[in-house]
């Protein structure tokens, strides 16, 4: 972390960010303890820090402080044999280097959008802003209504409507507030499904009008509580249930099910049950157009080095599949904690690896007919970039080949210019979803953006700013 200001930090240090006040306070006393962020923050939205109550009975054990509004949250790490204390307090100055550099970025003012034209595409694909989103995580597009709902790691989840058909999302409203981390959203047969940190709800749009916020209606209510990795992501599968990934709440250790794995479970909220295990931290799955076969990405362990542990693209076409961690801390780089013989009978490793830290998330398989046919039964996969990385990272969607038999076999950049030659980032892409029209959506929870990629044959990419 050598761009931007850096900061030593005592026991109870108070860092304030560029633009006047507290961001938050930061105690490096005790063991294990860490930063929590989700960004972007907001400098004028952050509140006091309010403390939930403790946590116990996982390997890790969190009593966690939030910040009201978005931002940083701070909590308190129990170590366990698997979690050496001496790499916390390097993963918390990796955090506090991060929150200061982007302090310094948003105090600049700059409007994200500004930087659009500094994206390249193929030959033929353009880039504009379909919509402004605080926060945009997750998408989920309802076809039957014609909206977009957007998820967040704040607590709102929005609703983007396109009213006049133009391919820009010009009307954005809150659906539903005051919910915890409400990151994974799935729309099914007139509901929306919300993965909120600690449960599982829904929200009927039948009777829905624009401008009315939603109470949420509980599916299941028993999904473990934490915050670190605490960020579920959704989908709704094509057997009709829905698969919720329970990351992991450390970097690398062990735990019990349903964490570190996929559940699946039925829309009424019953038949919960682990579909695949041995998984640190997905943020995106889809199933192949074609085979109906659940691929999901998976983010690599931190402090390990620049280079290793790979990130994931991993096939689960059945489940009991148990693909590797924590004995492998991402692609077939055995975790040191863990060096002995693996006690699983068999691991599956990924169809795909990603560079190292590249935070790749949320995947989609194009089905549309907008793109040249070569694109057709493609993954994109957004990269959300690194943040320990000495170089960055990833900032990027990638294109992932897949050939007729619903196998991949190759992967290249489809779309970049998220960072900046000096190493900075002005975007952050998180989720891909598609469009009626087979155009592209794209989230970006840094910029507060939804992009829209669109084709058109002709010379030359370019990029819109309507």
């Amino acid at each position: 972390m050598s761009r931007g200001r850096q900061a030593s930090l005592g026991a109870g240090a108070v860092l304030s960010n560029f633009s006047g006040g507290q961001l938050t306070r930061f105690d490096t006393q005790g063991l294990g303890d860490v930063v929590f962020y989700d960004q972007p923050f907001l400098p004028s939205s952050l509140r006091q820090a309010e403390a939930a109550s403790p946590r116990v009975g996982l390997p890790l054990a969190v009593s966690p402080q939030k910040c009201l509004g978005g931002g940083v949250a701070v909590g308190r790490r129990t170590m366990t044999k698997a979690q050496p204390a001496g790499g916390r307090r390097r993963l918390l100055l990796a955090w506090v280097a991060i929150l200061l550099t982007t302090a310094a970025a948003l105090a600049q003012g700059a409007d994200p959008a500004s930087h659009l034209h500094r994206i390249r595409l193929p030959e033929g694909f353009a880039i504009q802003i379909y919509a402004r989103v605080p926060g945009a995580r997750s998408l989920a597009y309802a076809p039957d209504l014609a909206l977009l709902f957007v998820g967040s790691r704040r607590d709102t989840v929005h609703v983007v409507m396109d009213r006049d058909g133009d391919g820009v999302g010009e009307t954005v409203l809150p659906l539903a507030q005051g919910l915890r981390v409400p990151n994974g959203i799935a729309y099914g047969d007139g509901f929306l499904y919300v993965a909120e940190n600690h449960r599982i709800v829904r929200f009927d749009l039948k009777d829905w009008t624009p401008g009315r916020l939603l109470e949420p209606e509980v599916v299941y209510d028993r999904l473990p509580r934490y915050d670190y990795h605490g960020w579920r992501y959704l989908a709704l599968g094509p057997d009709g249930r829905l698969y919720v990934a329970l990351g992991v709440p450390c970097n690398i250790c062990t735990t019990e099910d349903p964490v570190g794995a996929i559940a699946r479970l039925n829309r009424d909220g019953t038949g919960f049950e682990v579909y695949a295990r041995g998984i640190r931290n997905s943020v995106g799955m889809d199933w192949h157009p074609a085979t109906g076969e659940l691929f999901f990405t998976d983010n690599g362990a931190d402090m390990l080095g620049d280079d290793i542990p790979a990130d994931e693209l991993n096939h689960a076409p059945r489940p009991g599949l148990h693909f590797g961690f924590p004995y492998y801390a991402g692609g077939r780089t055995r975790s040191p904690q863990f060096p002995g013989p693996v006690p699983v009978a068999r691991v599956s490793h990924p169809v795909v690896e990603f560079g190292a830290h590249t935070a790749s998330l949320g995947i989609h398989f194009y089905r549309g007919a907008m793109f040249p046919d070569e694109y057709r039964h493609d993954a994109f996969v957004a990269q959300h970039g690194s943040w320990n990385r000495t170089e960055p990272i990833g900032y990027r969607v990638k294109r992932v080949r897949f050939n007729e038999r619903g196998q991949p076999v190759g992967k290249e950049v489809f779309a970049e210019g998220w960072l900046l030659p000096d190493g900075t980032a002005w975007g952050r892409p998180v989720d891909v979803e598609e469009l009626p029209d087979g155009s592209l959506l794209v989230s970006d929870d840094y910029a507060g953006l939804i992009y829209r990629i669109t084709y058109a044959p002709g010379p030359g990419s370019s990029a819109t700013n309507p």
